[in-house]
């Protein structure tokens, strides 16, 4: 059964089960992991207006390499191609890693050049690499129905996981 639901922006979820997760809902799902922590981008953060309100979620003090950030706003020049300017569309972005964006879509992240016109980075509720930070080893997802969230918590999961590692290994540094 297809609802053909159409958003004012002109994106559609045509298929039950692909009822939109709110960007909200994913915040609680992430804070909920253990010792994650959130920096909201505003004023005081030194970021362009433009980002303010992107979150950026973290395992332990370090706040320099989140595993997962949402964000609602393209970068000029840098990172358009999601078309985040649409009203209502947001991006959670995941880090996976080498192996596991290799496992997700069949090839690794430095093939990702090469094949960058297989992928529409503007399409909604589809696990795809990242725009700019594929090449790194991240995957994103626009606007993620409920039907997607078993995949999208195994990818957050897997992210927290390395995150959680990473870590460990600089508190096992810093106790040497």
């Amino acid at each position: 059964m297809t609802s053909g639901r159409e958003s004012s922006a002109g994106w559609s979820y045509g298929d039950e089960g692909r009822e939109p997760v709110s960007a909200e809902a994913l915040v609680e799902r992430i804070l909920a992991l253990p010792d994650v922590a959130q920096v909201v981008a505003d004023e005081t953060s030194g970021v362009p207006e433009t980002h303010w309100g992107d979150r950026f979620f973290f395992v332990g003090p370090d706040r320099r390499r989140p595993f997962a950030t949402i964000v609602y706003h393209d970068t000029p020049g840098f990172d358009e191609d999601s078309r985040l300017d649409r009203p209502g569309v947001f991006r959670l972005n995941v880090e996976l890693g080498r192996a596991e964006f290799q496992r997700r879509f069949g090839y690794p992240p430095a093939e990702l050049p090469d094949r960058r016109s297989e992928v529409d980075f503007s399409r909604v509720d589809e696990i795809q690499p990242h725009p700019a930070y594929g090449l790194h080893g991240w995957a994103c997802v626009l606007n993620p129905g409920v039907g997607r969230l078993p995949e999208v918590d195994r990818l957050l999961d897997h992210a927290y996981r390395r995150a959680l590692a990473r870590h460990q290994r600089a508190l096992d540094r810093e106790s040497r």
